[in-house]
């Protein structure tokens, strides 16, 4: 009897699944499975409002949501310069101007520049910032009377007050020389800011971050032909365009401080007396009447921050604190950091567990304000009135993630409703009222506004396209589990698999992993999976196969220890990891051990070189997309952050290369990488390419010309994954 009721079973759900409707790559690239709550928003001095663009307007909403907004700006409608769009705004501190952003030009990954326009409320009437060219990370003043900006690496500064009389602040910049108030590519990429100045409170001071980039090594990055052009003669078949780009062990920018007295117009270095090789990853001005400048001061293995506490006037700074760690510090620590009115609110793993921790302007310790067996993830901001840190947290489970707030004795309440999924705020400026987008593994994003006592004013607004076209198409359901490795390390997992999947009929099976420190591909939210909802995964389903997903070793939300053990030897343990689970999946009854595959992007393309020659014949494919193949052709601070440098750990660079350890590469292999990718550079690959032909193996390759680290485009897109799926289909059927 039990015998034909799981026959019985199988069939229906095989019937089931034939029922749903087919998921084709395009459908994944143009979103039919996003799933969009509110975010973008601009939350407004008087608590109750916010302002969000909806196409060529911005709009005045309430906090408590349901209600008709305010039409701020209606583009066309307005005085002075005629706009056909605009792609981002900032509203003033005073509230009475926007600036608009127009014709952005992306630089690398976070930076750009654009065309910036100051649009008048009162006026209602548009004007140019600035006639001289695009503009970058343009800042207003705290009092709203002037603004800044970066051009050609010099910085630019516009008084309104003056009929937008523009003037020059520094005149050193040089490209691939100097840059002053923007950070060049190492900084932004793995420091993560693209504006390195700032307005003291009272308006008076610029401070920025000057980076000589002068000794950084300079690159010809290839520029391939990917257009034709009706005159022959025109064609441009390659051009090279050069980057600083420091590798492992060699120079980074030299860095310093500076100031401008905009009255006086006098500028003064201040003076740190730090080591050359000292990173700063961030300045700010706090508010106090010495208008006391914060700098961030980093060394080179990123064990050690200090912070300073400088007079702009006198040029003198005094360091108030130093956090260290016998491994690296996260960059969360400097980026994570928030300043109030004689406070600042530090994050720190000092304890084991990311936590938050108040301080006076001096550097003193005030109080530890979490602590336990959790990890903060998110610090959104401090009532100093009442004392209460708002912040988001995994304390109801690893992979989950609610929003919490902490008052003046530790005590700590959640203030999301959920038991469980990924709940994310908004909090209105005076923290009286919030809005959550909160979604799980199975359930796209839910929007609901509701007071601080969590109490519901509007919603929950479902994202009804995502929901119905899940249901359409039948995306799968992710199934939990967990295993232990050989020396008893607990790891978890998600999985998804075709219906028709048994010990009869045993189906192959793909790990799709990151990997990267600090990094969860296991996370209790709609967003789990390549693509929304597990679409990608479900698609593969549809081919037949299964697909599992596992955070080893190294990977974030489970304390400093459970990620840093990697520390000095990326990719050991890691691709261990991935060959223990995949040994373990392969034991399941409805698994085919004889197929399994593993793909990954960027640091998971590398460990799926590192998995594939681990030592360990588990694998019969895998695809690695973007990898690094050796630590030493990769960026310092990311490097050097979790590898010292080469001449430090010169047997963990070593261990940690995907080249030397080819010999044991087992399973086919496809290699895709976009031929423009700045980030990780093609040489990755054909370095990795060639001792593969010296070696005599055979490899597939993919390349994308014009296409950077993230190969973005539709077009691109489908090709690519159609590409990885035919790939599976020629080597696990």
């Amino acid at each position: 009897m039990k015998k034909i009721i799981t026959t019985v079973m199988a069939v229906l759900l095989t019937m089931a699944a034939q029922a749903q409707k087919q998921i084709e790559v395009q459908d994944l690239v143009s979103g039919k499975f996003n799933a969009y709550g509110v975010s973008d928003v601009t939350p407004m001095a008087d608590g109750q409002h916010y302002l969000t663009q909806e196409g060529p307007y911005i709009l005045k909403y309430s906090f408590k949501g349901g209600d008709t907004p305010d039409t701020i700006l209606n583009i066309r409608k307005v005085k002075g310069e005629s706009l056909s769009g605009f792609s981002d705004f900032i509203l003033s501190p005073t509230e009475d101007m926007i600036l608009l952003e127009t014709n952005r030009q992306k630089i690398f990954r976070r930076s750009s520049t654009a065309n910036w326009y100051i649009y008048s409320i009162k006026n209602n009437r548009i004007d140019p910032l600035s006639n001289g060219g695009p503009q970058q990370v343009p800042l207003f003043s705290p009092d709203g009377h002037q603004i800044a900006f970066v051009r050609d690496n010099n910085i630019y500064l516009v008084k309104l007050l003056f009929g937008n009389a523009e003037s020059q602040v520094t005149k050193d910049g040089k490209i691939g020389k100097v840059r002053n108030g923007i950070p060049d590519w190492a900084y932004e990429e793995e420091f993560g800011f693209t504006r390195a100045f700032d307005f003291s409170a009272d308006s008076r001071l610029l401070a920025w971050i000057r980076f000589d980039e002068s000794t950084v090594e300079s690159y010809n990055l290839p520029f391939f032909l990917t257009h034709t052009d009706s005159n022959a003669n025109s064609q441009k078949l390659l051009e090279y365009r050069p980057q600083q780009y420091p590798t492992a062990g060699a120079a980074n920018s030299t860095v310093s401080v500076h100031t401008f007295d905009i009255k006086s117009s006098v500028i003064r270095d201040i003076d740190l007396k730090l080591d050359s090789t000292c990173y700063i990853p961030r300045i700010k001005f706090v508010q106090n009447s010495d208008n006391s400048l914060f700098i961030f001061t980093l060394n080179r293995p990123q064990n050690k921050l200090e912070i300073y506490s400088a007079n702009p006037l006198s040029r003198l700074s005094t360091m108030i604190l130093r956090e260290e760690d016998k491994r690296y510090l996260d960059e969360w620590t400097y980026m994570g950091t928030q300043f109030y009115e004689n406070k600042f609110i530090m994050q720190s793993e000092r304890d084991g567990h990311r936590h938050l921790y108040l301080y006076d302007l001096n550097g003193r310790l005030e109080r530890q304000i979490t602590k336990g067996d959790f990890e903060v993830l998110e610090l959104h901001g401090y009532d100093a009135n009442k004392g209460i840190t708002y912040f988001e947290s995994n304390e109801d489970g690893i992979y989950d993630c609610g929003v919490w707030k902490a008052d003046a004795k530790g005590k700590r309440t959640k203030v999301t409703l959920q038991k469980s999924g990924t709940a994310h705020a908004i909090f209105s400026s005076d923290f009286s009222c919030f809005i959550e987008n909160w979604s799980d593994m199975d359930t796209p994003t839910q929007t609901a506004f509701r007071k601080i006592n969590g109490s519901l004013t509007y919603g929950p607004i479902i994202s009804q396209s995502a929901q119905d076209n899940a249901k359409e198409y039948g995306l799968a359901h992710k199934e939990h589990f967990s295993f232990k490795t050989v020396d008893g390390t607990e790891l978890y997992g998600w999985l998804v698999r075709p219906s028709d999947a048994s010990a009869s009929n045993p189906c192959p099976i793909i790990l799709y992993q990151y990997s990267g420190p600090g990094s969860n591909e296991l996370t209790n939210e709609w967003g789990a999976g390549f693509y929304p909802g597990g679409s990608f995964e479900t698609l593969l389903t549809q081919h037949g196969y299964a697909v599992a997903v596992v955070d080893g070793r190294g990977t974030g939300r489970r304390g400093a220890d459970f990620k840093k053990q990697t520390y000095k030897q990326l990719g050991v343990l890691e691709s261990q990891d991935q060959v223990a689970a995949a040994k373990y999946l392969g034991g399941l009854d409805w698994v085919d051990a004889d197929r399994i595959a593993i793909w990954g992007w960027s640091f998971g393309g590398y460990n799926t070189l590192m998995s594939m020659s681990e030592g360990t014949p588990v694998f019969k494919c895998g695809v690695a997309v973007a990898p690094v193949t050796d630590w030493r052709f990769y960026d310092a601070p990311y490097t050097e952050r979790f590898m010292r440098q080469p001449k430090e750990n010169p047997e963990g660079y070593a261990s940690a290369s995907a080249i030397e350890r080819i010999d044991n590469l087992h399973g086919k292999l496809l290699i895709v990488q976009g031929l423009d990718d700045d980030n990780v550079f093609f040489s990755n690959s054909t370095a990795y390419i060639e001792r593969l032909i010296e070696k005599g193996i055979d490899f597939d390759m993919q390349v994308y010309p014009g296409k950077e680290h993230s190969i973005t485009g539709p077009l691109h897109r489908t090709h690519l994954f159609n590409r990885i799926i035919r790939f599976f289909d020629e080597n696990l059927k």
